[in-house]
């Protein structure tokens, strides 16, 4: 059996999600990547929230439906379009603990409500902030099972975003080299990164093409165009 990446597709960030599959498919084998594209899963009937303001992306909320897709078997991995990975992701799956519902990197830190992120979008502080760009779910999990659509389509973004519906000490810990945020940690004093996660932005957009490893996105894009 397959293990599954699903990874938020975003009308606005295409090419960041193709360079991001073509960076998981490059270095890990048995590894399906499905994108969670928004208007598909409302033509299916499975998301029919209206649209939020607060939501920055067309994934906001759709990753949690992920135990869901993946039928409540097995382990499956999300992960925002904005991720470049640098080591074969079957490492990752590798981590789980059994007795979790979900494995993420618990990151500590703040942002300034209100300060702009990606493609102009508005930050919002929350706690647990960016621990959901990175979820390692075990779908079998009896916790998980309240993650269905009517949920989904009705909880509001913070129930969701905190992991409300989780105990902490149903929430496991992966190695922040996983999802490195791009100007939050720094080699070598923070470890190296696996996976790079351009939060702030990425060299797809204009205004980005001189973040800290740009070099890496762009040889990783020329290559997946070579790859055509």
């Amino acid at each position: 059996m397959s293990r599954c990446i699903y990874v938020g597709w975003d009308s606005r960030e295409d090419i960041a999600y193709k360079v991001c599959r073509h960076s998981i498919l490059e270095q890990s084998n048995g590894i399906e990547v499905v994108p969670l594209v928004l208007d598909e899963l409302k033509h299916q009937g499975v998301v029919t929230r209206p649209d939020d303001a607060k939501a920055s992306t067309q994934f906001t909320f759709t990753r949690f439906l992920v135990p869901y897709l993946n039928k409540y078997k097995g382990w499956a991995l999300f992960i925002d379009c904005d991720f470049l990975f640098l080591d074969d992701a079957n490492k990752i799956f590798d981590l789980a603990d059994p007795e979790k519902a979900v494995m993420v990197v618990k990151h500590d830190y703040a942002v300034k409500d209100g300060s702009i992120k990606m493609d102009g979008q508005v930050q919002h502080a929350y706690p647990r902030k960016n621990w959901s760009s990175c979820i390692l779910f075990n779908c079998d999990h009896d916790a998980n099972k309240s993650l269905h659509p009517d949920v989904i389509n009705h909880k509001d973004m913070s129930y969701l975003h905190r992991f409300s519906w989780l105990s902490d000490d149903q929430i496991g810990e992966i190695s922040h080299e996983w999802n490195w945020l791009v100007g939050h940690y720094h080699q070598p004093q923070d470890g190296f990164p696996k996976a790079l996660h351009y939060t702030l932005g990425g060299p797809w957009l204009e205004e980005k093409t001189n973040v800290e490893y740009a070099d890496l996105w762009i040889q990783a894009k020329n290559q997946y165009i070579k790859s055509w």
